[in-house]
Formats: C-alpha cells, sequence, structure tokens
C-alpha cells in the first residue's frame, strides 16, 4: 500500500525533471550554435533608423505662428504647449505641427512625423506640376 503512494509521487516528479533536463539541453544547444561570419541573426535585430532630413530639406518645410496651426497648439515631441506667437514648424501632408527647434532636432534624425508616422520623402519637397492641358 506504500508504494503505490511513492509510485504516484515519483512519478510526476521524474517526467517533469526529464522534461526540465531537455528544455535546459536545447538552451545550451541553441546558445552554442556558431554564427558564421560574426552575423547577428536577422530575426533579433532592429532595422537600422532612417536617416533625417538635411538642413537644406528643414529650410522647406513651412514655419507658422503657433496661432495658425490646424491640429492643435501641443508639440507631440516636448510635450509643452505653444505660444502663439511662437514659431513652429508644419509637416505638409499631414499638418501637424511642433516647437521649430523640436521638429529640427527630431527631423534632422528621423524622416517621419513624430505623431503620425507619416513618411516625408521628397514628394513633399517637389510636388508634381499639374499640366492644364
Amino acid at each position: 500500500m506504500l508504494v503505490p503512494f511513492f509510485l504516484a509521487l515519483f512519478l510526476p516528479c521524474a517526467g517533469m525533471g526529464a522534461v526540465f533536463l531537455v528544455y535546459i539541453c536545447l538552451l545550451f544547444y541553441s546558445a552554442s550554435i556558431p554564427i558564421e561570419n560574426n552575423e547577428i541573426p536577422t530575426a533579433h535585430v532592429k532595422r537600422p533608423p532612417e536617416k533625417g532630413l538635411s538642413a537644406s530639406d528643414l529650410e522647406k518645410l513651412p514655419k507658422v505662428a503657433g496661432k495658425d496651426l490646424v491640429l492643435g497648439t501641443d508639440c507631440a515631441i516636448c510635450l509643452e504647449e505653444m505660444e502663439s506667437e511662437q514659431v513652429a514648424r508644419m509637416i505638409p501632408g499631414c499638418n501637424h505641427g511642433f516647437h521649430l527647434e523640436c521638429a529640427d532636432a527630431w527631423l534632422s534624425k528621423n524622416s517621419i512625423c513624430p505623431v503620425c508616422r507619416g513618411n516625408i520623402g521628397p514628394e513633399l519637397f517637389n510636388p508634381p506640376e499639374i499640366d492644364p492641358c
């Protein structure tokens, strides 16, 4: 009567111990796989950030007064409100506005809008000409 009781306790523990050993072996095996050419597997690597806008491209973006912003007066970069007389940079296409200094710092490193993540591409700087014919 005592033997079935010990077997009922021992067999599940032995089974879980075997599963744990297999798991540990798999971890060591995956860690010991050599990586060729010192490359990191691409499944775990973030994409490199996109290149930001040049100074000449930044100057092409429109500047407006804080009171003339269409979609609100909060700067999503520094999270402060823009005063009505402050100069703001507005992104064409989405019309999101930011403090001039905040927008220039962000856009010099990223070519996307910090609010909607819309791409600020060359088509916004050189709109296609409309043929009147």
